[in-house]
């Protein structure tokens, strides 16, 4: 178990990614700086859920668009079974969508693959000290998508009949959990879609889902 002494000599790194010069640049620049030391790597994300556990690591470098399972989908299972293992998202993707879908899936920092090889080791380190690194753009979208999330032009009622929408209710069901009559809920609806801007259920509930408005 890993005890996160921040005077650690060596920090295991673990690197999942698909692109071969990517993964053996980012192994070489690792071992070849005191401090760190990278023994395994995968190329795909069914290899990484597999050796991972049996050979161990402080922190794992993932892609997220791998070959078969994605990234995202291997933190999530990985973080299950092993909690002390901090995970680095070190991909193109910049959305604001996958960067949340990853963060939830268990993913303590997200780099962009422009990321100079310093600023990495020093995430490295950072995670396993208890940081959450990022880079700087990414941040940004983390701070503008909360402040959305503090925003919610929602009152409190509209944001119950949302969270019914997402649930699959229909109207009649919300109305009768609601003890309102669904022309209440229509009209509520009405405003709802009118505040998020969207003009059908499959909007509003994706929208909820990306803003955590639910």
């Amino acid at each position: 178990m890993k005890n996160n002494d921040p005077y650690k000599e060596v920090i295991a790194v673990s690197i999942v990614e698909d692109d071969r010069d990517i993964r053996d640049s980012l192994a070489m620049i690792i071992n070849g700086t005191p401090g760190f030391v990278c023994e395994h790597v995968y190329g795909d994300c069914e290899s990484g859920i597999k050796g991972i556990p049996e050979q161990g690591a402080d922190v794992v470098l993932m892609d997220i668009n791998l070959p078969g399972k994605s990234g995202i989908e291997g933190v999530k299972k990985l973080k299950a079974g092993n909690p002390d293992i901090d995970f680095i998202m070190l991909t193109i993707n910049d959305d604001e969508e996958t960067i949340f879908e990853a963060l939830c899936a268990g993913a303590t920092g997200y780099l962009t693959k422009e990321t100079a090889p310093q600023v990495i080791l020093h995430s490295i380190r950072e995670v396993y000290n208890g940081g959450s690194p990022m880079s700087a753009n990414i941040a940004r979208k983390v701070v503008t998508s909360f402040k959305t999330i503090d925003e919610n032009p929602l009152t409190e009622r509209e944001t119950e009949i949302l969270r019914h929408l997402c649930d699959g209710s229909n109207y009649t069901q919300i109305a009768e959990a609601l003890f309102v009559s669904k022309n209440t809920v229509a009209s509520h609806i009405k405003n709802i879609y009118r505040k998020l801007q969207v003009n059908s259920r499959g909007e509003v509930v994706r929208k909820a889902i990306k803003e955590r408005l639910v």
